[in-house]
């Protein structure tokens, strides 16, 4: 068995164990949720397998060194990376609280972002490392990024659970967001699987990919009767996610979980997250920036909405230890900040061009 291998027995796992964390939260079964724990373990377990089988591949193949060695130069060793963060992330919560119903918001981002690799065709191969990342650099700020990623999904989690939990009016506009969003990222996962499905797409570049197949199922289909289908079918979803939202918080109450609790949880992980970011993702960024292109900054598309993610979760911490939010607002803010962070981890690689563009498919 070889690192893909693996990689694919933890795939396996994750999304088992989203669908009975799921079930855990609906039906309340313990047996179910300590099933759904163990299942997220043993992923974790040959998660982790598989990246130091693909990072002994890496080295063997470049023979670079140990640290430049490290799996985090394409797309796919990213999105891997960043999902056994967010586990791992996760199985601390789940320990130090001692509530599985986290599971059922966490582990769906981590499924989504496994069915992404599988979906958008990326290329699994290992290539040797262009001049620009055969730095040491590398291991501490692509690493660093990722650490303070995944504390970024948990806080969008528990923020959803927070607003979820306070949020009974359908016409506020907290609940009316945070439900759009919801149902958002539904339709656009359900629409790339459809797209998979449809043509069974592997190995292209990101713009063939986009420009061909992305959406090209659904939503931009050649055929008016199933564009016009899909966009009222979004329409239907969005409304339903508005219409049935309030039930969400029938799940969560019996878990013993306050929304105190949950706003705690939320500024956590962001108050990890943000410091980690700072000094992996813009610093050391900079540094390597110097070393590799001759400037700190360049206002490359990457850099820039780095720079946007950062003054939204700069914004968060001020907002919250300067000026006293809790509650509904600061959640708010939370969550755009992860819409901003998922456009810098994927939308730059996928949409835009630039020094970055090495990140791609």
């Amino acid at each position: 068995m070889d690192s893909s291998d693996f990689f694919g027995l933890s795939a396996i796992s994750y999304i088992l164990a989203m669908v009975l964390y799921i079930t855990y939260l609906v039906f309340k079964k313990e047996t179910v949720g300590i099933v759904a724990t163990t299942l997220t373990c043993l992923g974790l377990l040959a998660h982790t397998v598989a990246f130091g089988m693909r990072w002994k591949e890496f080295y063997d193949l470049g023979q670079m060194g140990l640290l430049r060695s490290i799996p985090l130069t394409n797309l796919y060793e990213s999105l891997v990376f960043f999902v056994w963060c967010l586990i791992l992330g996760y199985l601390l919560i789940e320990w130090r609280y001692k509530n599985r119903s986290f599971g059922a918001f966490v582990t769906p981002i981590a499924g989504m972002a496994l069915a992404f690799v599988d979906i958008s065709g990326m290329s699994k191969d290992i290539h040797p490392l262009v001049p620009a990342l055969q730095s040491n650099w590398l291991l501490a700020h692509v690493a660093m990024s990722f650490i303070a990623y995944a504390g970024f999904a948990i806080s969008f989690a528990t923020a959803i659970m927070y607003l979820s939990m306070v949020s009974d009016n359908k016409k506020s506009p907290s609940y009316i967001f945070w439900t759009f969003v919801l149902a958002i990222f539904t339709v656009v996962l359900v629409a790339m699987g459809i797209d998979f499905l449809t043509f069974k797409v592997a190995g292209l570049s990101h713009k063939a990919f986009i420009k061909s197949y992305l959406f090209k199922a659904t939503f931009r289909s050649d055929s008016t009767v199933v564009s016009m289908l899909s966009y009222l079918t979004a329409l239907a979803v969005i409304f339903a996610f508005w219409n049935y939202g309030t039930k969400i918080k029938r799940l969560i109450t019996p878990f013993s979980i306050t929304a105190e609790q949950l706003d705690d949880l939320t500024y956590k992980a962001i108050a990890v997250g943000f410091p980690v970011f700072t000094l992996g993702g813009l610093i050391f960024g900079a540094v390597w920036a110097d070393q590799a292109w001759g400037r700190y900054w360049s206002w490359d598309p990457k850099e820039t909405w780095s720079l946007i993610t950062w003054f939204v979760y700069a914004f968060y911490i001020h907002a919250r230890l300067l000026r006293g939010w809790r509650g509904v607002k600061i959640s708010i803010v939370a969550l755009v900040g992860f819409i901003s962070t998922i456009f810098t981890y994927l939308g730059v690689n996928l949409l835009l061009s630039g020094l970055h563009s090495y990140g791609s498919m």
